[in-house]
């Protein structure tokens, strides 16, 4: 058990926590943030784990299960607290679609990273099966955050937040395959122009963070089942030219 992997695994864990104390307080925007930061946090503790040389079977299984609480549980109840539980409004079925598709996105959390863990060891590292927990929580927060931002109040899109939820955690559990961006290697050289664009991209970014990153993660959720359809539609297209001949 090493202290700095595990530390950083503490702080996005505690920032998972904190994100579900600020919503039920009614500060969904902290809440969000809250969020994202600890995807930061879920970022680093690995790459810390690789350059310190402390990786460890330990902080594997404490990573996963921070992951389960910081993507899986705090996601689904800031959601819940911010848009779902209003639904109860259209009637009593309604109200428990709501709640019930709170607990499928956090259901399909625990089960996107129950495969993660078993499947790690034989599976390609640059894709992802499923949409990747962190990215999912990145949609629901950048939805909160995006329209918290721009006043909208959680109840008047409550049909859309329902959708969401649940469509993001199917996702999880998908057989679709997501880029995992691994194979990026930083440490090879790239032109000026490149370093350039990552300086537009940061600027582009600070100037409505909340539109920048929901947009950013809603694209990269939906890119996988786009190109997937666009992969069966070429294979379709290849058999039936191979028929022909």
């Amino acid at each position: 058990m090493y202290l700095l992997p595990n530390l950083i695994t503490t702080a996005g864990l505690f920032a998972g926590f904190y994100a579900i104390v600020a919503a039920t307080q009614g500060k969904f925007e902290i809440a969000a943030i809250a969020v994202f930061v600890a995807m930061v946090l879920d970022g680093l503790d690995g790459r810390v784990a690789r350059i310190t040389n402390t990786q460890s079977d330990f902080g594997a299984q404490y990573d996963s299960l921070a992951d389960m609480a910081s993507f899986g549980l705090a996601p689904a109840l800031v959601m819940y607290e911010w848009s779902l539980q209003s639904l109860v409004e259209y009637g009593w079925h309604w109200g428990k679609l709501g709640w019930l598709s709170a607990f499928i996105y956090m259901a399909c959390a625990a089960l996107r990273l129950a495969r993660f863990n078993t499947k790690a060891s034989i599976t390609s590292k640059s894709v992802f099966q499923g949409l990747p927990s962190p990215a999912a929580a990145a949609v629901l927060m950048g939805m909160v955050w995006m329209f918290y931002d721009q006043s909208i109040p959680g109840k008047d899109v409550s049909f859309l937040a329902l959708i969401v939820t649940a469509g993001t955690g199917l996702l999880m559990v998908s057989n679709i395959s997501y880029n995992s961006f691994k194979e990026v290697d930083f440490h090879n050289k790239v032109p000026f122009i490149g370093l350039l664009a990552v300086v537009l991209i940061f600027v582009f970014a600070s100037i409505d963070p909340p539109k920048v990153l929901f947009s950013c993660f809603l694209i990269y959720a939906l890119s996988g089942p786009v190109v997937s359809l666009i992969r069966k539609v070429r294979k379709r297209g290849q058999r039936s030219e191979q028929t022909k001949d």
